[in-house]
């Protein structure tokens, strides 16, 4: 099994997509939020759902799916003199979810139960320097399930790139050297996932890769079920 080659606490942010926060936008408006959020929603993948490149990933009893999440986790640095932190480096991330709707979404309480399931983080075979991705924002994502093409991630799309959302983010939650933050997920505009993010199921195979940045490497797992 491959190592895992961050550590620190990691930090997902919700809605950061332009997609995904047109299709939520009129929930936010009901009670009890009655407004968007105007800072980043934030959520923490705890360290039990830290999976490595290649490893096995169950699916809970009773779990028939799992949503894919597909991302890029930024890893911070130590505090230069201004209090800054530079961004160490890159890699890829699948933030696993046990499918949920609208109602489950949590604005400003994200629906922890759904994503910090064991193994439900799986963390790519590398960790890219700053060097090799130099603008992030300007990367895609491909998700394929069994050798099928089933989602481009344009990073492109976010509504704050990496720049404010690190700013944004910052002024609330210190980031200390080692944490991750992702850069966002997305939703599919097509095909059988449309407004939501691609499922899979027991026995599929996932693999992310970023097709203009093999520094990334690719990030490979298989899904079984548990029976216990």
């Amino acid at each position: 099994m491959s190592h895992i080659p961050i550590h620190g606490t990691v930090y997902g942010v919700l809605l950061n997509a332009h997609h995904e926060w047109s299709l939520c936008e009129p929930f936010m408006r009901e009670a009890p939020y009655q407004a968007p959020p105007s800072e980043p929603v934030l959520y923490i993948k705890t360290a039990n759902t830290w999976s490595a490149h290649n490893a096995a990933i169950a699916l809970p009893k009773h779990v028939p799916a799992i949503e894919i999440g597909a991302t890029l986790g930024v890893v911070i640095g130590e505090a230069n003199a201004n209090q800054e932190n530079p961004m160490v480096g890159f890699v890829l991330l699948n933030d696993f979810s046990i499918p949920h709707g609208i109602a489950e979404q949590g604005f400003y309480r994200p629906p922890v139960k759904y994503k910090n399931g064991d193994g439900f983080l799986a963390i790519g075979p590398h960790l890219a320097s700053w060097g090799d991705v130099p603008n992030p924002n300007q990367l895609a994502l491909e998700v394929r399930v069994n050798g099928t093409l089933q989602q481009t991630v344009d990073l492109q799309t976010m509504r704050r790139h990496l720049p404010q959302l690190l700013a944004d983010v910052s002024a609330f939650t210190p980031l200390k050297a080692g944490d991750v933050l992702m850069l966002g997920l997305d939703v599919c505009n097509q095909g059988r996932d449309a407004g939501r993010r691609p499922q899979a199921f027991a026995g599929d195979e996932i693999e992310i890769h970023a097709p203009l940045c093999a520094a990334l490497g690719h990030l490979r797992n298989r899904l079984f079920q548990e029976t216990t």
